[in-house]
């Protein structure tokens, strides 16, 4: 059994991590609620912008648009799909960063071709040390998400596609379910699907929709942006995320630390009442040495 020295010292160096863990806490519960701010406040342009595309692609049909087609019907694989993965710079913030990487590595193995991009560090060192090539890596995005980064992200993939380098783009990243609950999201980013037609009857009002100057112009400025904002939405909610899973991680550090220490002072009680107990049953027995000692010479 270790004696009152060791546990005194396990019990010092579990206080120190405690303090480090603490304060990782109270950093990402700040950084969270500034996240949650910022995602509040980007979620109508976003959303804004879906709706706008979802009525757009209600008004194009017989528009021959890259940016619209539909592959869900389609078994040939051989086209080259991109995958945009966000994870995080930095770690200790439990499954967060595995159950994106773990997705994206199921997905990515049911095509032949594939290019890959990587928003964060954790996500490029694990890639490279899988020997998975990437194409890209978008350096200082996760922990800093803005429509500047998300713009040049878009324009970046944009071209790619534009130029039939690659077929089809996915995104993968977190979202927030419920405030207990996050899971990782691969969403299709490119092609878009058309709105499936369907049988109005006469007497329903229909708007009145115009494309102006034309539906291919109207596209290429409308589709872009919406691209953009999905992209910068699915940064912001992944910052979001990955602050949430750290400010877990660090409560259940917490909870373990205060685990272990009572456990540890238990010991150490235990260990030093013994101690004690030893010290006086050696002076109870010298004590008696001495009056045995003391009979027998008189």
């Amino acid at each position: 059994m270790a004696n009152t020295k060791e546990i005194k010292d396990r019990i010092n160096s579990i206080k120190e991590t405690q303090k480090i863990t603490n304060a990782m806490y109270l950093i990402s519960s700040t950084k969270l609620r500034k996240a949650k701010k910022e995602l509040e406040n980007t979620e109508p342009y976003f959303y804004g912008m879906q709706a706008m595309t979802e009525r757009l692609s209600r008004h194009i049909s017989g528009v021959n648009s890259i940016f619209f087609r539909n592959f869900d019907d389609d078994p040939d694989r051989d086209r080259t799909a991109a995958f945009l993965v966000i994870t995080a710079d930095k770690g200790l913030a439990g499954a967060y960063n595995h159950n994106v990487l773990k997705l994206t590595e199921e997905e990515m193995s049911k095509y032949k071709n594939t290019k890959l991009f990587v928003v964060g560090e954790l996500g490029r060192k694990y890639f490279e040390n899988k020997h998975i090539p990437i194409d890209e890596e978008f350096l200082y995005t996760a922990q800093n998400p803005s429509l500047h980064r998300s713009r040049v992200i878009t324009l970046r993939l944009l071209e790619l596609y534009e130029t039939g380098q690659i077929q089809e783009l996915f995104i993968v990243y977190t979202i927030m379910v419920s405030n207990a609950e996050m899971q990782p999201l691969l969403h299709r980013l490119l092609p878009m699907k058309e709105a499936v037609a369907m049988s109005i009857p006469a007497d329903v009002y229909q708007e009145e929709f115009q494309l102006v100057p034309s539906p291919e112009d109207v596209i290429k400025a409308v589709v872009p942006n919406c691209i953009n904002g999905y992209i910068f939405s699915a940064l912001v909610e992944s910052f979001c995320c990955e602050q949430h899973a750290r400010m877990t991680a660090m409560q259940s550090a917490n909870d373990s630390a205060n685990a272990i220490l009572h456990s540890l002072n238990i010991q150490y009680n235990r260990v030093r009442q013994a101690a004690i107990t030893q010290e006086i049953t050696e002076v109870c027995s010298g004590a008696k040495a001495q009056r045995l000692r003391k009979r027998k010479k008189a």
